[in-house]
């Protein structure tokens, strides 16, 4: 099972700029849409005061209704770039090495090679069965960790398997019993 975008098998050209010509992409997925859930109630909860407090102050004031609804666009703000965010932020295995990638104004690629990784987990929470996420736990060789969890990756045990499969190949010759 190879996890690519929905584009197909090439990864996206804000991915593709930071892969060597030898790499085989593996894996490239956008964190879960549950890393959205926060924004969304908070534009939903501001939405709800905002229009009972448009009701009681609103009256009065003609001020006071700006304030509250520039105080709700603030909001719808905050929402828009995290959705802007999401969509740029990838998480890419390859043939040789794992890759973050994160921000849209400010970019950020970690990366860790696969030699490197000595052990990992995967961690899946309740709201995380729920709708559908994991976190993946990484433990290197190194002291210097790029990155130590991954968290909102979405197929979780698809995604533990293939990882596990690329960082501890299967031996040549090696018989299933």
């Amino acid at each position: 099972m190879r996890l690519v975008t929905p584009s197909g098998n090439v990864a996206p050209a804000s991915v593709n700029k930071y892969l060597l010509p030898h790499e085989e992409q593996v894996i490239t997925v956008r964190k879960h849409p549950a890393v959205l859930v926060k924004p969304i109630s908070y534009v939903i909860g501001g939405l709800i005061l905002a229009g009972v407090l448009t009701e009681f102050v609103g009256r009065h004031s003609g001020y006071a209704l700006l304030v509250i609804w520039v105080a709700w666009l603030v909001l719808f703000g905050y929402l828009v770039v995290k959705v802007i965010d999401w969509m740029h932020n990838y998480f890419v295995v390859t043939s040789q090495r794992m890759l973050l990638t994160s921000g849209w104004i400010l970019r950020k690629v970690d990366m860790m090679p696969l030699t490197k990784v000595t052990d990992m987990a995967f961690e899946r929470g309740f709201q995380g069965q729920l709708l559908g996420y994991g976190t993946f736990v990484l433990e290197s060789a190194g002291q210097n960790q790029i990155f130590q969890k991954v968290d909102h990756l979405p197929y979780p045990e698809q995604l533990y398997l293939e990882v596990c499969g690329l960082i501890f190949p299967a031996k040549a010759g090696a018989s299933d019993d």
